[in-house]
């Protein structure tokens, strides 16, 4: 049975490409949405993208991965700095959940510059920009243990022991 990937994105996102562009670059979410879903087909996995501007809708949407999902990536935006609820809801998820930013969150001003939902995540990635979901897919698929064999070996990352 394919992986499964719930890919979420917070406040704001739906306006990227417009909203801030010598932060955020001018990639469209939609843009991102469709790169994610060639990467998914890639990598054999199912996937399904949201965003909501609402903190109540993306707990749902956490909430619902719980026995439907094998991994979430999340760009909670701006809840990355605020939200409580949203670290609760992803502490029940026990798969891999993967915060992702497209800008380096720790090179920017002190508002936004420390996730508190970091801590409920089992990895960060930021900076990258757009690539960032796709880096993170990638390790979802691999924590998982179910990258396809015609992913290079190199894509494989080491395992346990040291060996690749």
């Amino acid at each position: 049975m394919a992986a499964s990937i719930m890919i979420l994105n917070g406040p704001n996102l739906n306006f990227l490409g417009i909203r801030e562009p010598h932060i955020y670059g001018s990639t469209t979410l939609a843009q991102i949405e469709a790169s994610c879903r060639a990467a998914a087909r890639l990598l054999g996995v199912s996937m399904s993208f949201h965003q909501s501007n609402l903190e109540g809708e993306l707990v749902n949407l956490i909430q619902s991965a719980h026995g439907t999902a094998d991994a979430i990536i999340m760009n909670p935006a701006a809840y990355s700095f605020t939200s409580i609820a949203l670290i609760d809801a992803l502490k029940i998820f026990e798969g891999p959940k993967i915060e992702v930013h497209i800008s380096n969150i720790h090179a920017r001003d002190d508002l936004h510059r420390h996730s508190i939902t970091s801590s409920a995540s089992t990895a960060v990635i930021c900076g990258l920009g757009p690539y960032g979901y796709i880096a993170a897919m990638l390790a979802a698929v691999q924590r998982l243990g179910r990258l396809p064999d015609q992913v290079p070996a190199a894509l494989h990352g080491l395992r346990p022991g040291g060996k690749a």
